[in-house]
């Protein structure tokens, strides 16, 4: 049996512990807008990508918008939250 050095084409695989690290984070901050008062997050998916929190999804009123941004920065382990939470069919920013 030959034993040859590991090589990856393109990016390098994620390891184990980081992916089990990162589903971690992202039940752990949908579990707190489900519970978080003032925030209808039944129509809110959390997702990571790379060391941020994306919220995507509707919800009824620019408050909840912005509880959103709140519950999930107050999550140990977030560190960033970037907001894609639509309003009616808009953004906060006005974009479709």
């Amino acid at each position: 049996m030959v034993f040859k050095e590991q090589t990856f084409h393109g990016l390098e695989p994620e390891m184990e512990a980081e992916i089990a690290n990162r589903a971690s984070v992202e039940a752990a901050v949908a579990n707190a807008l489900a519970i978080a008062g003032g925030i209808d997050a039944s129509d809110v998916e959390v997702t990571m990508e790379k060391d941020q929190i994306v919220l995507s999804g509707t919800v009824g009123t620019v408050g909840e918008i912005e509880r959103a941004t709140a519950v999930a920065m107050a999550v140990e382990g977030v560190h960033n939250v970037q907001n894609r939470i639509l309003l009616g069919g808009f953004s906060l920013d006005g974009t479709h």
